[in-house]
């Protein structure tokens, strides 16, 4: 008979805190986890919960610091952080906690105070379980940890409990557990606090971080090396392939009939392991779509041996029931193990009838990644709610085509941070429904390039164009730069996600954490930190068709920032009006940002730790940015098999020095030798050159040019087990490429169709001392000398916008 393998197994220990941390009474138990949490328990049983659940997954901290005053009546706990005072037996013949009355935490020097059934009215929320059918309006959303108020408690009230064995079972007793975060405006501890309860995020494999392909179409073995044929001859990587429903058997007469199957297709895919190893040849990942909403039915290759050791005979369907041991033990021992078998990379749970079998799904299949370490957890899945960071990466669902479901995407991603979460996977270009524009999907794109998660999908139906190479010519080329930039980007995508595994420092991160005025500000509240190095204000409306132009108002952070694109600087804590032609995103990087990334030449789906990197180093402050790098797919990262190389950029204005440390650790994981190109954007050609090898001048060997505002330094062949130093010297070599409201202006009137001589009237005009009132007057008397009133009413708009800052 079938078995729970040992790998779903818990250490039950990580759910007992430690007995210096907690008092009780025989109805309440108060445990001080750190010095900004505490767990709050009362049962009228008087029994507590020592199991751990979906949601915790530690209670094992060490004792932080605090003091205990306590008589008969009152206990008073405080930290360096808050005071907790509970009323043991006021008003009541026995202790309990009660609204506004005897249980209450005061926020040390603030005069804020969390009670039992506090309304925390100022939570900003965090994410939602999905985002079908979403047609721009007010999305609910759950609660998060971020507040204005500095606390926020979590309800562990009706846990899925982990028993021995590592089964989730449902609890039976009336209960009281609740999880209180009072930390004031330290979110990055109450982040960590909060992983250190639930369990931190997972490492995603490194191929996830590639571009996704999904339609919901019948796909054949034929079918898919057509489709990977067709990405890699138009030059679109393509490094994760979704199969839908159709992957499995169906009902012979009516493919559309069921959508429950564990079983591949022989007639579409004949041998499922050649298929998949097909696709591992050119750098392609499988992931299955799994939805077991309507049983195991006879037509299953594991029906009779499900049936017989579930003692179910004669069943026509095997219902699905994830909270039944034996067929959760079969579903794993009969289906998904053999699935992995076939050496399917991943599997996506497209299941969401209730979300208390989603969480138990969800859990089961990352904890039966464990019996391998040869291969990493990863799933796609709608969000449970409950430590949905866990899970992996997160399906919003199908979304609607149109401009009001981008805009919110911004939002929403960063939203999510306040709950821990990255990892969310939108459809680019939309699922369903709406209008084909080639705007919108460029847009969507270039968004998807600075998203956790670049996957395009789109519903069945000949009309849906995702694939690059089906948009004009123009599209194309800018759609293709995008997605060839977003596989440069990966080494800092992936040292991003190891931070977030790691330390918990979500990838996606909102402006209003550091300015929380901006939540209110639609435009603004859009704008997010992707990783340390960039900020990014992501386009999320249609351009100016007359200015030829996508206009926009930004909020850039304190500080110096870059455009990474152009090199142009801006000064931040300000606001500004920027244009962008459709080939341009606003992305920037801090002064020193540093931002390593491939260089990719024609194995467009290659992911892996790249022979070729490029470091991208911008001007006006010294950094430091540690390089992360394992095998990508395995869990050896766990048992120390990973490489960190520290890049130090030290500034001064006429000096730049680089160094490239010696790999640390299992040297074994990435290259033996790399070439390196390092961009000093913003820099003009250096008088002086010297590049050193642990010491030993190369300068001779090596090669420096000028490529458009950048002095790039290339050097071949260096040993990843010495070090690389780079110094650039000269007399301003550093470009004072501020940004400049008239370059932006002139670039418009240059792509005008109007007559030259308009033009240079205008030009007058635009560059002219006159305030914008005088401006606006003499644009307007142009209209006389022939200027078309569209182009009259375009500089109107223009000047408006200018007026706004």
């Amino acid at each position: 008979m079938a078995s729970f393998g040992k790998h779903f197994m818990v250490d039950q220990n990580l759910g007992k805190s430690k007995s210096r941390a907690i008092k009780a009474g025989n109805f309440y138990r108060i445990t001080v986890l750190t010095e900004r949490l505490v767990r709050l328990e009362y049962s009228k049983e008087g029994k507590f919960n020592d199991s751990l659940t979906d949601l915790v997954a530690n209670r094992n901290f060490d004792v932080p610091r605090f003091t205990v005053e306590e008589d008969e009546k009152y206990l008073v706990i405080t930290t360096s952080y808050f005071s907790l005072q509970y009323m043991k037996d006021f008003p009541f013949k026995g202790p309990s906690f009660a609204p506004d009355t005897n249980l209450k935490i005061k926020l040390l020097n603030t005069d804020k105070m969390w009670y039992y059934g506090h309304p925390e009215a100022r939570n900003f929320l965090g994410s939602a379980v999905s985002l079908d059918n979403f047609k721009g309006l007010n999305k609910k959303l759950e609660k998060g940890l971020y507040s204005t108020d500095g606390f926020v408690s979590i309800e562990d009230n009706s846990p899925l409990i982990i028993n021995d064995l590592g089964l989730l079972t449902k609890p039976t007793e009336d209960y009281v557990d609740i999880y209180v975060f009072m930390y004031k405006r330290d979110f990055g501890l109450c982040l960590k606090d909060y992983f250190t309860l639930t369990g931190f995020p997972l490492l995603i494999p490194r191929y996830a971080l590639g571009i996704w392909w999904y339609r919901d179409k019948i796909y054949s073995f034929d079918d898919t090396k057509l489709l990977a044929h067709a990405f890699n001859s138009n030059e679109i990587p393509l490094s994760v392939l979704l199969l839908g429903e159709f992957w499995h058997i169906k009902d012979k007469h009516n493919y559309n009939l069921y959508k429950t199957g564990f079983t591949f297709n022989p007639n579409l895919f004949p041998d499922p392991k050649e298929f998949i190893s097909y696709m591992h040849d050119r750098n392609i990942r499988v992931g299955i779509q799994i939805d077991p909403t309507e049983g195991i039915r006879k037509e299953e290759e594991c029906y009779k041996t499900f049936t017989e050791e579930m003692d179910l005979p004669g069943k026509e369907t095997i219902p699905f029931n994830a909270f039944d041991k034996m067929f959760i033990i079969n579903y794993f021992e009969q289906i998904i193990n053999k699935l992995t078998g076939l050496d399917v990379d991943f599997f996506w749970i497209d299941y969401y009838k209730d979300l208390n079998s989603l969480r138990a799904l969800n859990y089961y299949h990352i904890r039966d990644f464990n019996q391998n370490e040869y291969k990493r957890p990863l799933l796609l899945s709608r969000n449970s709610l409950i430590a949905a960071h866990r899970n992996g990466v997160l399906y919003s669902g199908e979304t609607k085509v149109g401009w009001e479901t981008l805009k919110y995407l911004p939002f929403y991603n960063a939203n999510a941070s306040n709950m821990g979460l990255s990892w969310w996977s939108h459809d680019v270009g939309g699922f369903k429904d709406g209008i084909e524009d080639a705007e919108l999907y460029m847009r969507y794109v270039q968004f998807s390039t600075f998203n956790p998660i670049f996957r395009f999908s789109a519903k069945r139906g000949i009309y849906y164009k995702r694939e690059p190479w089906r948009w004009d010519y123009k599209t194309y080329n800018i759609v293709k730069y995008y997605c060839q930039l977003r596989m440069k980007f990966i080494p800092y995508l992936y040292t991003e996600a190891y931070k977030y595994a790691h330390n918990g420092i979500p990838i996606v991160q909102p402006l209003y954490y550091s300015y929380p005025e901006t939540y209110d500000e639609p435009n603004i509240r859009n704008e997010y930190y992707f990783g340390s190095e960039l900020f990014v204000c992501p386009i999320t409306s249609s351009k100016d068709l007359i200015m030829n132009r996508c206009v926009k108002r930004i909020f850039l952070p304190d500080g110096v920032w870059y455009d990474f694109k152009t090199g142009k600087k801006f000064l931040g804590g300000k606001r500004y009006v920027t244009f962008f032609k459709d080939e341009d995103y606003p992305v920037f990087v801090r002064a020193g940002g540093i931002v390593p990334m491939a260089n990719i030449s024609t194995n467009y789906n290659f992911c892996d730790n790249p022979e070729k990197l490029d470091v991208h180093i911008f001007p006006g402050k010294s950094n430091k940015y540690s390089l992360y790098e394992d095998d990508g797919v395995t869990r050896l990262y766990e048992q120390g098999y990973y490489i960190l190389t520290s890049i130090d950029y030290n500034y001064m204005q006429n000096n730049y020095t680089v160094i490239i440390h010696p790999v640390e650790g299992k040297t074994a994981i990435i290259p033996s030798s790399r070439d390196y190109r390092v961009f000093f954007r913003n820099t003009k050609m250096a008088d002086k050159v010297e590049v050193f090898i642990n010491g030993s001048d190369i300068t001779e060997t090596i090669t420096s040019e000028i490529v458009g505002n950048d002095f790039v330094v290339t050097v071949p062949n260096v040993d990843t087990t010495k070090q690389l130093t780079i110094n650039c010297s000269g007399k301003n070599i550093e470009i004072d490429a501020g940004r400049i409201i008239n370059e932006d202006i002139n670039s418009i009137i240059n792509d005008l169709k109007i007559p030259t001589r308009l033009k240079e009237e205008i030009a007058k005009i635009a560059f002219s001392d006159k305030d914008i009132k005088q401006k606006r007057i003499a644009i307007k008397k142009l209209g006389f000398k022939g200027l078309d009133q569209k182009f009259v009413k375009m500089f109107m708009k223009l000047y408006d916008y200018l007026a706004d800052i």
